[in-house]
């Protein structure tokens, strides 16, 4: 990512994150600079989903998903630091593709939580942030290759959301 790409997408950090107890987010403040970084994430049967692979961004272990996208199908690796939209694996998907999202252990696919209408059947799907499966400490993610919109809620709080700049002007999950 590039420095203009990431001075113009940068998460909002909404919530007062310190109140919840046992977390699995950890909040970093650097300067004037604050990060959210999952440290386990689980999937629709509880299955954790980080550190499955050895690949990491900026030393966090990447959280995994296994996408299909038509006839394609692969495991996707994706940065624990929210915002940051960097991921290894199907790299051949055309932006604005809709695919569908599954837990790479269980292979069962991730529950659906909203269906957003707009021009490309944006759905998110929820990924849980305790292996109690519960909405109330998730990270809802796309469905659409290349859409970024994401949010982090812990403990019944929105803790971060992210939507890029340049779509400041759509609706937000």
């Amino acid at each position: 990512m590039s420095t203009e790409q990431s001075k113009r997408r940068k998460p909002r950090i909404t919530g007062a994150h310190a109140v919840a107890t046992q977390s699995n987010v950890e909040v970093k403040e650097q300067d004037e600079d604050v990060s959210i970084i999952v440290t386990q994430l689980f999937g629709p049967t509880g299955a954790n989903l980080v550190g499955i692979s050895d690949v990491t961004f900026d030393g966090y272990p990447a959280f995994t998903l296994l996408v299909k996208n038509g006839d394609d199908e692969g495991l996707v690796h994706l940065s624990p630091i929210h915002g940051d939209d960097r991921k290894i694996g199907m790299e051949g998907i055309a932006p604005g593709s809709k695919c569908q999202l599954f837990c790479p252990v269980s292979k069962q696919p991730l529950d659906q939580v909203l269906e957003v209408p707009d021009d490309q059947g944006t759905e998110y799907f929820a990924l849980y942030l305790t292996p109690k499966l519960s909405q109330g400490s998730h990270i809802l993610i796309s469905n659409v290759w290349g859409h970024y919109h994401s949010r982090v809620v812990d403990n019944f709080e929105l803790i971060s959301s992210w939507m890029p700049q340049a779509d400041s002007t759509e609706a937000q999950a």
